[in-house]
């Protein structure tokens, strides 16, 4: 079937993760910590991010998890120091630290632009919250090139959980066949898959390495502005267009 409709992940697919998130989860920690640098450091390790390279491991929480279970890896390792309301703290930080630092993937919004006027339905499905997720973006002029959002509160679950990809199938009324759902992180893929898509692209351009992805991609590219070269992506709007619903 061909593909009518694509779900993107936003961190590391459409966002630059490392421009934005590397100060984020330094802030997040360091609140978690209540200003004491080297529990911070301590946190940054157990939520995956060395504090000295800056490396991130591909599939831990601060590469890929929910609001809660970065607060969950926290208090796990803070035990009975963990500070009250761990999660809204750190949600709250994570939608100023989106505006202040949220920067994409150059070429990002061009491409996204040229597949909606190629006629595609498009998605943004992330394990943010839908506060974050409009902090990071709405200074880009992005948001409204969608079709469909949805963050980890949203009320679909969070990635790997199929939901949010199911209901972006049902918000379109099209068989999960006939999408595609694109991102950097193998939690992005499975939820795909689980959700039965018709293709599961991953990208390079955020914590994940190739060998991370080959067991979940259909396809691996450097970033999401290769999806325009691609012969799925590539067919007259007239051939791929879905009504529109205001």
């Amino acid at each position: 079937m061909a593909i009518r409709g694509i779900l993107f992940d936003k961190d590391g697919t459409l966002i630059d993760y490392w421009l934005t998130w590397l100060p984020i989860n330094r802030q997040v920690a360091l609140f978690a910590a209540g200003g004491d640098e080297a529990l911070a450091r301590r946190l940054l390790l157990a939520g995956g991010q060395d504090p000295a390279s800056d490396r991130v491991e591909p599939g831990s929480v601060l590469a890929a998890g929910s609001v809660d279970d970065i607060a969950r890896v926290f208090a796990a390792e803070l035990g009975t120091t963990s500070p009250a309301r761990l999660a809204p703290g750190i949600e709250a930080i994570f939608r100023r630290g989106g505006a202040e630092h949220g920067r994409l993937v150059p070429g990002a919004r061009d491409t996204v632009v040229e597949l909606r006027r190629r006629g595609f339905r498009l998605g943004l499905a992330t394990n943010d919250s839908m506060g974050g997720l409009e902090a990071s973006l709405a200074r880009h002029g992005i948001i409204d090139l969608f079709d469909f959002t949805a963050g980890c509160d949203s009320g679909f679950g969070a990635k790997p959980d199929p939901r949010m990809a199911l209901a972006f199938c049902a918000s379109l009324g099209v068989a999960p066949s006939a999408v595609a759902v694109i991102g950097d992180a193998p939690h992005d893929l499975c939820m795909g898959r689980a959700a039965g898509v018709g293709l599961t692209l991953g990208v390079l351009s955020g914590t994940s390495t190739r060998r991370d992805l080959v067991p979940y991609a259909d396809r691996i590219l450097q970033d999401v502005n290769e999806l325009l070269a691609l012969p799925e992506f590539a067919a007259a709007a007239a051939d791929r267009a879905m009504p529109r619903h205001g």
